[in-house]
């Protein structure tokens, strides 16, 4: 398993190795010892979640009050698309800035968002499906959003697919807006919150 930090503290990316003969392929996208050696914890799967987008969809941003907030381990087993990691953590050296991954049912690439982080990614391609791993099970009421079209974040949307958009996404404030509206995690709780769960083996 190959292992890369984001250039946003707290996301990490996942490659395993992938075994194909004249059957087909099998891998191991989710590796508890490879999420222990990255982040010094391992996860609590409380919830998996599954969705199927058309392509040119866009899900999130989304994210969680901290804490307990919800940690996600994510992969793509069919399709493609692109998944935007954004710090929104009030404080954060990388605050409001993204990064980016491509994720396939080819190399089986997985990501892990820590706690506090907004996610959002664009389906590549018709009938991609995302499968991710929750620390914690949905909160409604401490779920929340910021308008991935916000062009202060300037996300990497490619300019060649037709946007595919929830009303509730397209609602959400911008990232200003959320600030000043003090619904965004601080950085320090965030530290304060992993720092916990890395002492409780979680």
């Amino acid at each position: 398993m190959q292992i890369r930090e984001l250039t946003i503290a707290g996301a990490y990316e996942f490659v395993p190795r992938t075994f194909g003969d004249n059957r087909g392929m099998f891998a191991s996208p989710y590796q508890e010892q490879a999420l222990l050696e990255a982040t010094g914890r391992t996860m609590r799967v409380a919830q998996s979640n599954h969705s199927i987008s058309a392509k040119g969809t866009i899900r999130g941003v989304h994210f969680a009050d901290v804490p307990p907030s919800q940690a996600k381990y994510i992969y793509c087993p069919r399709g493609s698309l692109l998944d935007v990691v954004v710090d929104i953590r009030v404080g954060s050296p990388t605050y409001g800035q993204w990064d980016a991954v491509r994720l396939d049912s080819t190399e089986c690439r997985a990501l892990f968002v820590s706690e506090g982080l907004g996610h959002s990614f664009v389906a590549l391609e018709d009938d991609t499906v995302m499968s991710y791993l929750c620390g914690e099970a949905y909160n409604p009421s401490a779920e929340h959003g910021v308008n991935p079209l916000d062009p202060a974040l300037g996300l990497p949307w490619p300019a060649d697919l037709e946007q595919v958009l929830s009303e509730k996404d397209l609602a959400a404030p911008t990232l200003a807006e959320a600030e000043a509206a003090d619904i965004l995690p601080r950085y320090e709780d965030c530290l304060a919150y992993y720092e916990k769960l890395r002492a409780n083996g979680v």
